[in-house]
């Protein structure tokens, strides 16, 4: 059964929410909800993850603050 949730977010992040569903042809909705199910461990309804792209999960280390910061810097200009 679906439910409404209300979130309050950034303006840039939903915008590139948005950007980033429409690009792989999915609603935002559908969009966090594999989100939040691959999240809580829930698979139910969520979009198998590849091999290759579980493969690159933490490979950028993003503790150095200045990588960090670039890093934030590199996005906002790619989807503003």
């Amino acid at each position: 059964m679906d439910s409404k949730l209300t979130l309050k977010l950034d303006a840039s992040v939903i915008q590139r929410a948005k950007l980033y569903a429409k690009k792989q042809d999915i609603s935002l909705s559908k969009l966090i909800e594999n989100y939040l199910s691959v999240l809580t461990g829930s698979t139910e309804g969520a979009v198998e993850i590849s091999p290759l792209v579980e493969s690159l999960t933490g490979v950028i280390d993003l503790k150095d603050s200045s990588t960090k910061k670039d890093y934030v810097d590199y996005l906002s200009k790619k989807y503003s």
